[in-house]
């Protein structure tokens, strides 16, 4: 919402049912804006996540002093407040929806401990006895590039050569991956995948380069193959089904190299079904 245009009662409504709020900086002189602000002073609380950036306007309010009132009622800061020196890009829009999918993450996270506690602990130990491999899917976009540890992949298809990959709704490379989009899906091997998997499940800063120090080649479909995967494969998103809190992707297989006949692939087992 505007918070420059919108009535405080309205966002002080918004805000008591949000999980999240996050806030650009309203001009200095809008009146208006600057209610709102002391409102949601007043009625946020510390179950609440929040995050700041800059408008890039000439008057806004400094960033820094905003933030520190809503740290020192013992809010959660989501992700760090972004300040904008430059004239927004394509580079700039992109951390940002990194930040946000922080945030959901963050907030997600936290009901899912509520809902696991509610799981039967038979079931989930149960569903937990399927075993999957190890894989590092990776993909270049719009001059983005990034990638991912997934595990919940499996064979589909032979006539196409095709197999499905589960992706949960808070990863920011799922608005990467839409239909007919071309990723690569590497293949980690037995014995020599703990540094590649370690490196992959890092949090990152936004806007950090996810393939710092990692050797990589640009496969045909230009998304990066790591040099020291057991095999990869360039692959297309045919379909998407969405589930509760994945999305099951579809996708074809339209190139792809073993680079040792004699490795095995890495596998993932898991003692319990209610996490990754």
């Amino acid at each position: 919402i505007d918070i420059a245009t919108t009535c405080v009662q309205e966002v002080n409504e918004l805000a008591l049912r949000s999980a999240g709020i996050v806030i650009g900086m309203p001009s200095s002189d809008n009146a208006t804006a600057n209610a709102a602000i002391s409102s949601l002073l007043a009625v946020i609380n510390n179950h609440q996540f929040v995050g700041f950036f800059e408008s890039f306007g000439g008057d806004d309010e400094p960033i820094s002093p905003l933030r520190k009132k809503f740290i020192d009622l013992g809010v959660k800061e989501a992700f760090p407040a972004i300040k904008v020196k430059y004239t927004p890009n394509d580079s700039l829009f992109r951390e940002l929806e990194e930040c946000g999918t922080d945030m959901g993450q963050l907030i997600v996270r936290a009901r899912n401990i509520k809902q696991i506690k509610s799981i039967d602990v038979n079931l989930e130990k149960a569903l937990g006895r399927i075993s999957n491999g190890i894989y590092i899917l990776t993909i270049a976009k719009n001059g983005s590039q990034t990638g991912m540890l997934v595990s919940w992949v499996a064979q589909a298809s032979l006539q196409p050569l095709g197999f499905t990959v589960a992706i949960a709704k808070v990863r920011v490379i799922e608005s990467m991956l839409q239909i007919g989009d071309h990723f690569v899906l590497n293949v980690l091997e037995e014995g020599n995948y703990k540094d590649l998997k370690r490196h992959f499940l890092k949090r990152l800063l936004p806007g950090y380069d996810r393939f710092a120090n990692i050797n990589t080649q640009t496969a045909q479909n230009g998304s990066p193959i790591l040099t020291s995967a057991l095999a990869y494969m360039e692959c297309k998103v045919i379909n998407i089904m969405e589930c509760s809190d994945h999305f099951i992707m579809y996708c074809s297989v339209e190139n792809g190299r073993v680079s040792k006949p004699e490795g095995i692939t890495a596998v993932r087992h898991r003692k319990v079904g209610n996490y990754y």
